[in-house]
C-alpha cells in the first residue's frame, strides 16, 4: 500500500495538503493510505503532548526539590 506523498512531519493540521490528499484518493488503495496518515499524524501529535507534559512534570519536581534543598 503506498503512502500519501506531500507529508511533513513538523507540520500541524494543514487543511489545504489534506483536501488535496483527499481530492487525490480516487481508488480504494490511496484511501486507505490517506486514513492511515492521518491516524498516524493524531498518534504522533498525542506523543508529542505526552512528552511535553512529562517534560513540565520534571521541571516542576526539579524546581520543588531545588527549593526544598534550599531551605535547608
Amino acid at each position: 500500500m503506498r503512502k500519501p506523498d506531500g507529508r511533513n512531519q513538523d507540520s500541524g493540521f494543514d487543511y489545504h495538503r489534506y483536501h488535496r490528499l483527499l481530492t487525490e484518493a480516487d481508488d480504494e488503495d490511496k484511501r486507505l493510505a490517506l486514513i492511515e496518515l492521518l491516524i498516524e499524524e493524531k498518534a504522533r501529535d498525542r506523543l508529542a503532548a505526552q512528552r511535553a507534559s512529562d517534560r513540565a512534570a520534571m521541571t516542576a519536581h526539579t524546581i520543588a526539590t531545588v527549593l526544598r534543598n534550599g531551605r535547608n
